[in-house]
């Protein structure tokens, strides 16, 4: 009797303690760095202080710190990593193993304080391991002292010196970054190839730099009359110090997940006002072969930043800067650094792909290294779509693309789940397919459950209930549930934690004299909610539609002015689902499942019948 009376009170105890009634919480960072910026060795030294709030439930004995730039060291994972995968990224490839030590990077901490006392740490590739000397109770402070020195690589991967266009410095995950701790614990992956997870908080940075560089980047400007460059208030005189070889720029950024810069002594600066919107920035190299792509791109990045704040949500910031650098195209926040010798279009598309990236990570800031599908998928999609209107490419399937790119992923045999870590990908084929062209399929393909009109108010909920949080898939299916009413918990899970694919047929349509039966059959393990089209010889259409069971609800009719009957459910169980016309066959002219083909089929051969 007393090891049942033990038993019952262990397990209450245990099912008690197993329920996470804790509300939603995140931490919070106060940046002050000072950095001096060597444009001869591209080497800099720096102090940073660091307010950490323990907004947390739980009592930290410890922190960590990414230090990004060891990755560009002969021997780190990230190049372990390149050397073994099979398709490795070619920009990155083997050159990190062939580095010299002028080339390399590094960020060393050369001391380091809590509340004014030295505390111990150790590093261990692209982390700083922190033992902390009192611990940090929910509710408290720490501020965090330290001085550090650190290199700019050769560019190899986002962040660099002297880029294949001539950039001087592209200069990102360049400072000691504190690690983010939130209900899942501390995220401290190495840095090795992907993205990246962040601390909300506010940055106050000033850059000392060789007078002759002009900088862009993350923030506002917070001395512009001493800096000039175009970033003076119109009419006022620039009042730059005549003396001595540096300038120090002085940025603040509030409310921000990190800071990135670049600087080039040939940028050119043009500025744009958005109505009712930011200030944009435009800095590029002083080339006569790109000049005018670069300013016929800011039109264009005004109708962008409507585009987004008009489908998502209002950009939130007073500037966003559009910044020649690095060695593609990477968001970083209230700014992108992109390559700029590309053709017009190329262009525009990059920087609708980085400047959406404004809302999908850097406002809506999901852990990338888990959930690398929420930012670049979703980025995908609205830029694919803010593309189609903006360059008036009218295409009216113009997520077909993206669409492709799934297809492809879905029968190549390398295909792994998304709720994969990002590193952990056997190919990078498999994870750009899987992050990109599936993650915006999940989108579009989720207006096909739910309905457009409640995708388009789903995405805007997102946006005002999760703006400046870090979002989990749970919390998107969960705003779609509350909008549509409907269960969504099957479409999570099958899309983003299998690589269950979706296949149906119409398997038979059978004669009954003066009715017809149509016969469907799921082939594929991922079920879908199902719109069939019967068009008949007079050339009327309508639609017969078959909810999921497990949805516990039905869409509005797609095409309201198109009849529209809606059947029994199916239960996902069942491999076959017959339903009879009230016509003979002789007056059907043909069958299809989907023809708005955004249900991700991978054989649509079998969705169609025709006489």
């Amino acid at each position: 009797m007393l090891k049942k009376i033990l038993f019952i009170y262990v397990f209450g105890i245990v099912c008690a303690t197993a329920q996470n009634n804790t509300s939603y919480w995140q931490q919070h960072v106060d940046y002050t760095m000072n950095v001096d910026m060597n444009v001869e060795n591209f080497q800099y030294q720096g102090t940073q202080e660091v307010i950490y709030t323990n907004n947390s439930p739980d009592t930290l004995h410890q922190v960590f710190y990414h230090l990004y730039f060891n990755a560009f060291q002969p021997g780190s994972e990230m190049d372990i990593r390149s050397l073994n995968l099979p398709d490795p990224d070619p920009r990155v490839g083997t050159r990190i193993s062939r580095l010299s030590p002028e080339e390399i990077g590094y960020l060393k901490v050369s001391s380091l304080t809590q509340n004014g006392k030295p505390i111990s740490s150790r590093v261990a590739g692209t982390v700083l391991e922190v033992v902390l000397g009192t611990p940090i109770a929910p509710g408290e402070k720490a501020t965090f002292a330290m001085s550090f020195n650190g290199q700019v690589p050769v560019q190899i991967r986002r962040s660099g010196r002297n880029n294949k266009e001539g950039v001087a410095l592209s200069v990102t995950q360049w400072y000691p970054k504190m690690a983010e701790y939130d209900f899942e614990g501390w995220h401290t992956s190495p840095y090795i190839a992907r993205e990246f997870h962040g601390v909300w908080g506010n940055y106050d940075v000033t850059i000392n730099i060789d007078k002759k560089y002009v900088l862009g980047g993350t923030g506002y400007l917070q001395n512009p009359q001493e800096i000039g460059h175009g970033y003076e208030t119109e009419g006022k005189e620039v009042k730059r110090a005549k003396k001595g070889k540096t300038l120090s720029w002085h940025f603040k950024a509030p409310n921000v997940h990190d800071f990135a810069w670049a600087a080039d002594p040939e940028y050119l600066h043009d500025t744009v006002k958005v109505p009712n919107g930011p200030t944009l920035h435009f800095l590029y190299k002083n080339n006569a072969e790109i000049i005018d792509n670069w300013k016929d791109l800011q039109p264009k990045s005004v109708e962008l930043m409507n585009y987004f704040s008009e489908k998502i949500g209002k950009y939130p910031y007073d500037q966003y800067s559009i910044i020649q650098g690095g060695d593609g195209g990477m968001e970083y926040a209230m700014c992108t650094l992109i390559t700029g010798e590309r053709n017009f279009g190329s262009l525009v598309g990059v920087t609708a792909h980085e400047m959406a990236h404004s809302w999908f990570q850097q406002i809506l800031a999901t852990n990338e290294s888990k959930h690398e599908w929420m930012d670049e998928g979703f980025t995908s999609y609205i830029s694919t779509l803010a593309m189609n209107e903006v360059m008036k490419q009218n295409n009216p399937n113009s997520l077909r693309g993206v669409y492709k790119g799934y297809y492809q992923l879905a029968i190549s045999g390398i295909e792994q789940p998304q709720a994969t870590q990002a590193d952990r990908y056997s190919h990078n084929a498999a994870y750009g397919a899987s992050a990109y062209s599936k993650g915006a399929v999940f989108l579009s393909q989720l207006g096909y459950v739910i309905g457009e009109d409640n995708l388009a108010k789903t995405i805007k909920r997102y946006f005002d209930e999760w703006k400046f949080k870090h979002p989990t898939p749970n919390d998107f299916k969960r705003v779609a549930e509350k909008v549509s009413g409907i269960q969504l918990d099957w479409y999570l899970t099958d899309w983003t934690q299998t690589t269950n694919t979706i296949d149906y047929g119409i398997k038979e349509v059978v004669d009954n004299k003066n009715t017809t039966k149509i016969i469907l059959e799921r082939i594929g393990l991922m079920p879908m909610p199902i719109d069939i089209y019967v068009e008949y010889t007079d050339s009327t259409i309508e639609s017969f539609y078959i909810p999921l069971q497990m949805m516990r609800g039905e869409k509005e009719n797609p095409i309201p002015s198109m009849k529209r009957t809606v059947l029994p459910d199916w239960p996902w169980t069942n491999p076959n689902y017959s339903l009879d016309l009230s016509k003979p066959k002789s007056e059907i002219k043909s069958i299809g499942i989907d023809i708005t083909n955004t249900m991700a089929d991978v054989n649509p051969s079998n969705n169609g019948y025709s006489k």
